[in-house]
């Protein structure tokens, strides 16, 4: 079985255990020949996977009433992998989802670490830091660099920690967060769990 979950660069490939990824603006769809099971974020690529027969758009089979419109389909399969917790899914932007006996109630966006630290660059050069994940939280900052990381941070744990919910880390900046969120479970695989989880429940029938 081929999985294939597409972003705006890249095609990230899951085949067995095998994880593999294709740059969007130079990979040709159609040199894939077995069946494979998609979501896009990606309208462009979208269009072209359409014409190609072999290519299995799996958002055609969730549930949209339960989620908002412009909801995007990835954070809706990170979402439908998880019975109880919140999702933290930690990209370009962080997207934060609570899901409560399998149904979603709501979530937030936060900046990502690369645009919260391009933020603070723009607004003046003095500003450019990294964000520090070692920061004592327990009282305030007395320098710039923890100011920042301050202001980032606690209101993002202190929100999550609120709902005492099992926490769900996904992303490619997975790994920092679990370091504010040390009882976290880091799921690199959340969206491609929940695809197989979709394929195999039968609701996917399709004869290709």
């Amino acid at each position: 079985m081929l999985l294939c979950d597409i972003g705006n660069t890249s095609y990230h490939f899951l085949k067995g255990d095998k994880e593999f990824k294709k740059d969007v603006d130079t990979f040709d769809p159609s040199t894939i020949k077995e069946r494979t099971y998609y979501i896009s974020v990606n309208k462009a690529v979208s269009q072209k996977l359409h014409l190609l027969e072999n290519w299995i758009d799996l958002s055609s089979f969730i549930d949209w009433e339960k989620y908002y419109e412009t909801m995007g389909v990835d954070r809706i399969f990170a979402i439908e992998a998880v019975e109880n917790g919140i999702i933290i899914d930690a990209g370009s932007a962080i997207t934060v989802d609570v899901v409560h006996n399998g149904a979603f109630e709501g979530g937030f966006i936060y900046p990502g670490l690369k645009a919260i630290e391009l933020a603070y660059k723009n607004i003046s050069p003095v500003l450019e830091t990294t964000i520090n994940f070692e920061l004592d939280m327990s009282c305030l900052p007395k320098n710039t660099h923890n100011a920042i990381s301050y202001a980032y941070l606690k209101p993002l744990r202190d929100e999550v920690l609120s709902h005492n919910l099992p926490i769900i880390l996904t992303g490619g900046d997975a790994s920092q967060l679990k370091k504010i969120f040390p009882e976290a479970k880091v799921e690199t695989k959340l969206i491609f769990t929940s695809m197989q989880k979709i394929i195999a429940s039968g609701s996917v029938k399709i004869t290709v």
